[in-house]
C-alpha cells in the first residue's frame, strides 16, 4: 500500500484555470475559425501536460492539495489530488485532445452554426471536469458538478430546434433537482458528522454508525443516490441521456466518455468509499440497493439497445448499462469489483468515444443515422468501421481489448463477493452488448450494397482521432499500465480505500 504525504501546490488550480481561461479567446476569435480552434487545441495539450505533471506527485507518494478560501467556517474550497482524482482527470484531459481535433473535423465538415459557443462551452465543460476530479471535500464537488450542468447544457440545446430545447430543458430539470439533494444530503451529512473531507474509508465512526437509525441511513441514501444517479443514469433516472442525443456528435462523446456521465460513476465511487465507507454501506444493507438499480439497468438498458435503429440512441442505451457495470462493481464492497469498476470507467471511456466518434463520422461523411442503413459501409469507410469494430468487441468482453480486463474483474468481484446474482448480469450482459453491436459490424462488411460506391474516409480531422482512440483501447487491454499506470492506481485506490 502506498503512503501519500500531503504537499501544498497550485497545479491543481492551474490544470482547471487553463481551459477557463481559453474561453475568452475563442470568444474573442469569432471572427477567426482557425485561430479560434488553435486556441481550444492549445489548452486541450497544456491541461494534459499540468495533469501529468501532477501525477509524477502522485506517483511518487504526494498528495496536491491548496485551500484557496473559506466557503464557509471550517470548510474550504479545496482542491485535492488523490490517486482516484488523478485517474479520472488523466482520463478527461486526455480525451479532450481527441475530442477537441475530432470536434474541428466535424463541426467544419456538418456545416454546424454557433461554432465559436460550442468550444467555449466545451473549455468550460472541461475546466468543470477538472475541478469535480481534485475537489477535496464534498461542498467543492458539489459546486463544480453543478457548473458542469450549466456549461454542458449550451450543447445540449446547441442546435437550437424545438427538440433539443426540450432535451436541455429535461437535462436541466433533472440535473439541478439532483443537485439540491445532493446538498441536502451533505448538509445532513455534516451536521451528523462535522466533516465534508474526502477520507479513503469515509467519515462515519463506528459509534455514529450504531447510533443513527436505519430510517435516516436509507433517507440520507436516498438523497445521495438520487444526486449522483442522474448523472451516472441509474434508471430510473436515466431518461434524460438518450433525449440528449439531439447534440451533435463531439457533444454525446463530451456527454458519454469524458465528463459528466463519467463524474456520475466517479461521484458514486466517491460518495461509497470516501465518504459514507463500506462499514456503513454494509450496516445498513446500502449496497443491496445500490446493485439492485444497477443490476436492473443493465439488463434493461441493454434490452433496449435492442430495439434501436437510431445508431447514436443505441449507443446511449449502451452507455446506460456500462455506467451500471461500474455501480455495480462499487455495490460489490469487493476489492475486485472496486479494481473492475474503477477500470471500467478508463476502458467504457476509450471504447466509447471511439463509437460515438465512428456515429458523427457516419453522419456527416454520408448522411446516415440509422442502423438498418449501414449495409456494405465497411467497405467505404474501412479505417472508421474497423475502430467500431474495436469498440464493439470490447464492449462485449472480448480480448484483448481494454473492456475485457475491466470486465475479469468485475466478475471476480462477484465471486469474491459470493454475489451469483451480479455474476449472471455481467455474463447475460456480455451476450446482450454482442446481441447489439455485432449486428452492426455484420452489416458494415458483410452485406452486399452499392450505396456507399462513391464514397471513401471522412476527413482526416475525424478519422486521426477515431483510430488512435479505438488503438489506445487495444493497447490498454493489452498493457493495462501503459503510460500512465491506470492498473496500478485503480489498485492503489482501492488499498486507500479497503
Amino acid at each position: 500500500m502506498v503512503t501519500y504525504t500531503t504537499v501544498m501546490s497550485y497545479l491543481p488550480l492551474w490544470a482547471i484555470l487553463v481551459s477557463l481561461a481559453t474561453v475568452p479567446l475563442i470568444l474573442f476569435s469569432d471572427k477567426s475559425p482557425n485561430v479560434r480552434e488553435f486556441w481550444s487545441l492549445l489548452a486541450s495539450v497544456i491541461k494534459f501536460g499540468i495533469v501529468l505533471s501532477i501525477g509524477t506527485l502522485v506517483w511518487d507518494g504526494y498528495t496536491p492539495e491548496v485551500t484557496l478560501f473559506n466557503i464557509a467556517p471550517d470548510i474550504g474550497f479545496t482542491l485535492k489530488v488523490d490517486a482516484f482524482g488523478l485517474y479520472f482527470a488523466l482520463i478527461a484531459s486526455g480525451l479532450w485532445i481527441l475530442a477537441t481535433i475530432y470536434s474541428i473535423g466535424y463541426m467544419r465538415g456538418h456545416g454546424e452554426k454557433n461554432q465559436t459557443r460550442f468550444f467555449a462551452s466545451f473549455a468550460l465543460s472541461l475546466s468543470a471536469t477538472i475541478g469535480i476530479a481534485f475537489s477535496g471535500n464534498l461542498l467543492t464537488f458539489i459546486i463544480f458538478y453543478e457548473i458542469l450542468t450549466l456549461a454542458t447544457y449550451p450543447l445540449v440545446v446547441h442546435k437550437g430546434d424545438e427538440k433539443a430545447i426540450r432535451a436541455g430543458r429535461k437535462y436541466l430539470a433533472y440535473s439541478l433537482t439532483a443537485g439540491v439533494l445532493l446538498i441536502v444530503g451533505a448538509g445532513w451529512i455534516y451536521g451528523l458528522t462535522g466533516e465534508i473531507n474526502f477520507v479513503p474509508g469515509g467519515i462515519f465512526s463506528e459509534s455514529l454508525i450504531n447510533s443513527l437509525p436505519q430510517a435516516s441511513a436509507w433517507i440520507l441514501f436516498c438523497l445521495l443516490l438520487v444526486g449522483f444517479g442522474v448523472k451516472s443514469a441509474i434508471m430510473p433516472f436515466h431518461s434524460w441521456l438518450p433525449n440528449a442525443m439531439v447534440a451533435p456528435t463531439p457533444v454525446s462523446a463530451l456527454l458519454h466518455a469524458v465528463a459528466v456521465v463519467k463524474s456520475g460513476v466517479f461521484a458514486v465511487v466517491r460518495i461509497v468509499h470516501f465518504v459514507l465507507g463500506t462499514e456503513m454501506m454494509q450496516h445498513f444493507n446500502l449496497h443491496i440497493l445500490l446493485g439492485a438499480l444497477a443490476g436492473a439497468t443493465i439488463i434493461i438498458a441493454s434490452l433496449i439497445a435492442l430495439r434501436q435503429d437510431n445508431l447514436k440512441r443505441r449507443l446511449a442505451y449502451s452507455t446506460i448499462g456500462h455506467l451500471s457495470y461500474i455501480v455495480l462493481g462499487v455495490a460489490l464492497l469487493s476489492p475486485e469489483g472496486l479494481v473492475g469498476g474503477i477500470l471500467h470507467i478508463s476502458a467504457h471511456a476509450f471504447m466509447k468515444i471511439t463509437l460515438f466518434f465512428c456515429a458523427g463520422a457516419i453522419l456527416v461523411h454520408v448522411h446516415k443515422e440509422n442502423v438498418s442503413d449501414l449495409n456494405g459501409i465497411g467497405r467505404a469507410m474501412p479505417w472508421t468501421m474497423g475502430a467500431f469494430t474495436i469498440g464493439a468487441l470490447g464492449l462485449a468482453g472480448i480480448p484483448p481489448i481494454n473492456g475485457f480486463v475491466s470486465k475479469w474483474f468485475l466478475v471476480a468481484g462477484t465471486v469474491q463477493a459470493e454475489t451469483y446474482v451480479g455474476l449472471s448480469v455481467y455474463l447475460l450482459s456480455g451476450l446482450l452488448n454482442a446481441a447489439y453491436f455485432f449486428p452492426i459490424v455484420h452489416r458494415a462488411f458483410f452485406r452486399a450494397s452499392n450505396q456507399y460506391d462513391n464514397y471513401g474516409e471522412a476527413t482526416p480531422w475525424m478519422v486521426a482521432p477515431i483510430c488512435i482512440a479505438s488503438l489506445l483501447a487495444l493497447l490498454f487491454g493489452i498493457f493495462p499500465n501503459m503510460g500512465v499506470g491506470f492498473y496500478d492506481l485503480s489498485v492503489n485506490i482501492v488499498n486507500m480505500v479497503m
